[in-house]
């Protein structure tokens, strides 16, 4: 291996690995920290001629102060508290590229100033701008000017286990606030719109995607094509991104790096051919730059031109940074070891975006490269030795080697055609001439498509055994159908689709029409062939999301099967990966239950866990609201592990109790659905519909899981009367040695008190999942006093419209000196019951920097 190139990797990877650390951190440095910081870095640098250590070591540290640096400065731009949900003044322009719908329209505004004179004024805001009764919003296009007036607050996400963090990604989007355009009448378009090539590529994109919208107007898969072309994800249906998930082939809907290596392959090609043939006052131009160097810049060029229209995403980005090394190494005659161009490629990516280490697209982008060139050396290394070589451990040129064996292979099968051909009988007769080259020809081929096969195997084989731990991690799942799926979908789209669509990008209306209709077609075929693929039982296999111990040992597992043939004990690579698809079980005990009080916003959700059965208490707002139900319930129970709900229980049907319950029923088993709702709610033909046995909820309904017992205290067995809330399900689950949790859903004072006169002792709980979200009709003193809870869950959104919970009602709480818990706040609260109590606040156990900041 080359000490300059073994040392220079080391220090990009050194710097990767500082910034990621940051990115864990709870808070940024302070003084003490930055002068220990300095003094390692400056040792690192004294002992770096002497110990290659002290280089990674230096690097690491230097990565980790420049990730607190930039954090530092995009941390500075944040709303005052004081300033949320006021009127504010901005002017500014549009940016990125906006979306809009029958509800309005969502656009990110570049803040040049507020009325409010604050100096460290988020940058960028995000911002919708609602639909009114005969005052839709304005179309709007980047780079408009504007004068809006508008409520914003400081950006909150709602925080759970087993979930992906989007308060990191507003973060490296610099979005340090959210709200919406509070006076339409008051908004002024100013006369001079901003300019520069950024937004020149968003008016691109935006004309784009209007374009093939008014081209294929509500065609199936329209978001695909949009997706494709744009980058832009936001118009794929659920229902295309609910098969991609499940057939592992999510990647193409994005413009990845496999993308960005088509273009630029084909840029490269194109740019060589017109480059050989070209002249200059008779002289020709390979004779003054080598047409190979020309084929990378044009390359290069057209991969950044692509990779501008994806909005310039992780994946594309990686391939980008990729491409732009090897080009500048061609161009100065050098040729660099692959692993060499992807630590360059990791360290620019991180250098212009520290926070893409939070993002999925990130690991999935560069572990899949990673695995395709440690393959590709393992096989090198393999068919060296078995050409009888000495064993020797081969140099960084592995992969050019195995290159090069490969097109003299190929090289080698045609000479053999050849001579094939030459040693024929002169006398034949031409017919058998000709048949017998023919015939060494097709051996020829065979020959090749065969070394292709064996490659493409190869390749996919590495890709996803090294993506399945990352996939079990940020999705639950690993798609089983995913190498066939792939070895399908990835020709496919890319030499099929993409080619199809990158045709209508350039070309002029109306042939570019023709290019998207037929680009749909192939995929409404691919689509049709997975949909085909889901429908077999063993096609996902859904997993609990796996802890820093198992991804590590199935990380080394998957470098273990991929190892050059005579790695010791190589038959025992599959053993590594026994924690992650056999995880040690993480259910209480017997007797013992756990509650975890989901954060969705304004609503409720709550899952109770015992030994072996899970119920669902509330599913959270539907596609009404936030989406709660599909967009955290569900991936949270798939983390959690749960592949059956042994109850649904939908205490009534307000739509942030109910709405998400369509989208729970969809996705997961549920053996029994109960619930408080009128006889002609829908929510009782789709239970039947998903094989649910359907209850309705009644007082004095008991049963018993694991030792943990269960009871409903309300409402009575009687027709349902009165507003939803006066019948909303109670619940009160009691462990074996007698502490307990009650959910009062969202049942108010009356109810409380006829409670009260039932049966006071049958309230007594140490968990009170607060009555109504801590509204003041609810938690009546009386009430507080026969519940006597030590702990007490309020589930309300950041700063949601009905100021819940009421100021005097906590106060109430708080007065009584409980462990509290509020989801606007701590996130997600996790409690186990047994004989003793735990609290877990999701925001304290996951601190990050940049929470409640």
């Amino acid at each position: 291996m080359n000490l300059g190139e073994a040392c220079v990797r080391g220090v990009l990877i050194g710097f990767a690995l500082g910034v990621g650390w940051l990115q864990q951190q709870a808070a940024l440095p302070g003084w003490g920290e930055w002068f220990g910081l300095c003094v390692v870095f400056c040792c690192a640098c004294v002992l770096a001629r002497r110990y290659r250590g002290a280089l990674l070591a230096g690097a690491f540290v230097f990565g980790f102060g420049y990730a607190a640096v930039r954090a530092d400065d995009r941390m500075q731009a944040q709303l005052p508290v004081a300033y949320e949900g006021r009127n504010i003044v901005l002017n500014g322009y549009v940016r990125g590229l906006p979306s809009s719908d029958d509800d309005g329209a969502r656009f990110l505004f570049q803040v040049e100033s507020n009325d409010a004179k604050l100096r460290d004024f988020p940058r960028v805001v995000q911002l919708s701008w609602l639909a009114v009764v005969g005052a839709p919003p304005p179309a709007l296009v980047a780079g408009q000017r504007w004068t809006l007036t508008v409520r914003l607050k400081r950006t909150h996400a709602n925080a759970n286990f087993g979930a992906r963090d989007a308060e990191a990604a507003l973060l490296a989007r610099d979005i340090r606030a959210t709200g919406y355009v509070a006076e339409n009448a008051s908004a002024r378009r100013l006369p001079r719109d901003a300019h520069g090539i950024a937004l020149a590529i968003d008016r691109l994109r935006a004309h784009l995607r209007e374009r093939i919208g008014r081209t294929l107007g509500a065609a199936r898969h329209r978001g695909i094509v949009v997706a494709l072309a744009v980058g832009a994800q936001d118009d794929v249906s659920d229902d295309d991104w609910a098969l991609m998930r499940a057939t592992g082939t999510s990647h193409l809907v994005a413009i990845s790096g496999l993308h960005i290596g088509f273009v630029a392959g084909l840029a490269a090609w194109l740019t060589g051919f017109l480059w050989r043939r070209a002249r200059w006052r008779g002289v020709p131009l390979p004779l003054c730059v080598a047409a190979q160097k020309v084929a990378a810049g044009g390359a290069a060029v057209f991969a950044a031109s692509y990779a501008g229209l994806a909005g310039f995403n992780v994946p594309a980005q990686r391939a980008l940074w990729m491409l732009g090394v090897v080009a500048l190494a061609s161009m100065a005659g050098r040729r660099l070891a692959p692993s060499l161009v992807l630590a360059w490629a990791l360290a620019l990516v991180l250098l212009a975006d520290p926070w893409a280490v939070t993002a999925a697209g990130f690991w999935l982008s560069f572990c899949a490269v990673g695995a395709i060139l440690f393959a590709i050396a393992a096989h090198g290394r393999r068919a060296s030795k078995g050409r009888g070589d000495d064993g020797r451990e081969e140099t960084s040129r592995d992969v050019d080697a195995y290159e090069a064996r490969q097109r003299a292979t190929e090289a080698g099968a045609d000479e053999r055609a050849n001579k094939d051909a030459a040693l024929l009988n002169p006398i034949e007769p031409p017919a058998t001439r000709r048949f017998a080259r023919w015939s060494a020809r097709a051996r020829s081929t065979a020959s090749r498509l065969r070394a292709h096969a064996a490659s493409s195997a190869r390749v996919q084989y590495a890709v996803t055994i090294a993506l399945a731990p990352l996939t079990a991690y940020w999705f639950s799942q690993i798609p089983l159908i995913g190498p066939l799926a792939n070895a399908i979908a990835i020709p496919w789209v890319s030499m099929l689709v993409t080619p199809t669509v990158l045709a209508g990008v350039l070309l002029p209306a109306p042939l570019d029409g023709f290019a998207y209709q037929f680009a749909h077609s192939l995929l409404a075929i691919m689509c049709d062939v997975l949909a085909h693929f889901t429908s077999l039982p063993w096609a996902l296999w859904r997993l609990p999301q796996p802890g820093p111990f198992a991804l590590a040992a199935a990380a080394a597992g998957v470098a273990w099967a991929l190892a050059p043939r005579g790695w010791p004990l190589g038959f025992a690579a599959p053993l590594t990966w026994l924690p992650l698809v056999l995880p040690a079980p993480h259910a209480p005990a017997p007797g013992a239950f756990r509650l975890t009080a989901l954060d969705i916003g304004q609503g409720s959700s709550v899952v109770i866990e015992t030994a072996h059965h899970t119920l669902l208490f509330d599913a959270g707002p539907g596609p009404e609201s936030t989406h709660a139900g599909e967009r955290i319930v569900v991936p949270y129970l798939f983390a959690d592990g749960a592949t059956t709900l042994d109850a649904l229980v939908i205490s009534h049907s307000d739509s942030d109790h109910a709405g998400g319950a369509p989208a729970v029923l969809q996705s997961i088993a549920v053996r029994e659905f109960v619930a408080s709702l009128p006889p002609q709610d829908a929510l009782w033909r789709t239970a039947a519909a998903h094989h649910a046995d359907a209850l309705r909820c009644a007082a004095g309904q008991r049963w018993t899981w694991d030792g943990v017992e269960f009871a409903m205290l309300w409402p009575d067995p009687a027709p349902l009367a009165g507003k939803p809330n006066a019948q909303s399900c109670v619940l009160k689950v009691t462990s074996a040695a007698g502490r307990s949790a009650l959910l009062a859903a969202d049942i108010e004072a009356d109810v409380e008190r006829t409670l009260l006169r039932r049966d006071a002792g049958a309230l007594r709980a140490d968990v009170l999942v607060v009555p109504h979200h801590g509204s003041k009709t609810s938690s009546t003193e009386p009430f507080l006093d026969s519940v006597r809870p030590l702990v007490a869950v309020f589930q309300v959104g950041y700063r949601n419209r009905f100021h819940h919970p009421h100021p005097t009602v906590f106060q109430r709480y708080r007065l009584r000196g409980l462990e509290l818990s509020r989801s606007d706040e701590d996130g997600a609260a996790r409690i186990e019951v047994s004989s003793a109590i735990s609290l877990e606040r999701y925001r304290q156990t996951h601190a990050r920097y940049w929470m409640d900041r």
